[in-house]
């Protein structure tokens, strides 16, 4: 099984927009567009296709339609010329409103699901192996677009970690955390530490790669456990940033993001599903503070999602999917302290970076 590093969003880019997908598609990887319909669109189209040239084939080609009424939306492929259309006679995104689309690779299809909701499936075509390339245009807004990889099981997961432990720790140093936090420190050659003893001595590896005083997640596409906990070396500080990537369970009610102290926890950062709401909050001195509601819920069953948390000197801004949500005063001001970050709840999570 091949594995892939978490590709990073492109942010706020220029319509019309062709992008790379690195590694391509495969089973399980999904790719989410959140963004705004221009309020007098006629029409705008997401494509998933091979190649960036002109006239390449298109997988699938997602068109929804405003140019009478009612919208619609046309689904298709082209290879050479365009194929038999398929339409979905409502229009799951009004002008002028927000959107986060998403588009599931399955053994059968791409399932489509607009804001949260399934909207359809759209049946291979193309073998989805050839496709490497996303590509928007017409009258929309784009905010992000985001990329999430197929969660592979544990054990295959610690095959891949075995077979590049060897070849990291003869140029780097190697901390891998467990399940327990508990850290172990490599400096030796190849061969001194063996991949295998590694194996077998830490069952739940998250690996990381360390150098220069910076710490780096390596996720390779596999799922990160859950809980999860990290040390944030060097405490926090303004233009210090945070960000976690993962998918809301299907029937997820509710997941959160913790920054701790000793003392107890500075952010809270918790949306519920069951409650169409996100929380935030601070629990200092064993006892939770006044809790903060506004701002809307971001948050979708079934959905992708990335979070930035950016620590400015005032307060914590948060970012869902490239666009700003919220922020969040201060509430213990010696930011050096915090040195934990914790998620935890009903998300499977793929990417973590402090």
């Amino acid at each position: 099984m091949a594995y892939y590093n978490q590709q990073q969003p492109f942010f706020s880019p220029r319509v019309p927009f062709t992008g790379s997908i690195q590694g391509g598609l495969q089973e399980g990887k999904v790719i989410t567009v959140t963004g705004r319909v221009l309020p007098g669109a006629a029409r705008f189209h997401v494509n998933l296709q091979c190649g960036s040239r002109q006239g390449a084939d298109i997988a699938i080609h997602f068109n929804p339609r405003y140019d009478s009424h009612p919208g619609y939306v046309v689904v298709n492929s082209h290879r050479g010329h365009w194929e038999t259309e398929e339409r979905k006679h409502t229009a799951p995104i009004p002008r002028g409103s927000n959107f986060t689309l998403s588009f599931q690779v399955t053994r059968e299809g791409y399932m489509v699901t607009v804001n949260g909701k399934q909207f359809m499936e759209f049946r291979h075509r193309i073998s989805f192996a050839a496709v490497d390339t996303i590509a928007i245009d017409g009258g929309v807004e784009v905010i992000s677009i985001a990329f999430q990889n197929p969660a592979v099981s544990q054990g295959e997961g610690h095959d891949y970690l075995v077979s590049i432990c060897g070849w990291l720790s003869s140029c780097c140093e190697l901390l891998f955390l467990s399940q327990d936090f508990l850290p172990i420190h490599s400096h030796r050659s190849r061969g001194a530490h063996s991949p295998a003893e590694l194996r077998f001595e830490i069952p739940g590896l998250v690996l990381w790669l360390c150098w220069e005083g910076s710490t780096v997640p390596a996720t390779p596409g596999f799922a990160l456990p859950i809980p999860y906990k990290s040390f944030i070396s060097g405490g926090m500080f303004p233009g210090r940033q945070i960000t976690v990537q993962g998918m809301v369970n299907p029937t997820a009610k509710r997941f959160n993001i913790n920054l701790r102290f000793p003392g107890g926890i500075v952010f809270h950062f918790n949306p519920r599903m069951d409650e169409s709401v996100v929380v935030r909050n601070s629990q200092l001195g064993g006892r939770w503070g006044t809790e903060e509601r506004s701002g809307g819920m971001p948050f979708y069953r079934g959905q992708a999602f990335m979070i930035t948390i950016m620590c400015d000197p005032q307060h914590y801004r948060v970012m869902v999917n490239g666009a700003q949500m919220f922020t969040y005063i201060h509430r213990h001001s010696a930011l050096q302290q915090i040195d934990v970050l914790e998620v935890d709840g009903d998300i499977s999570l793929t990417y973590v970076q402090v």
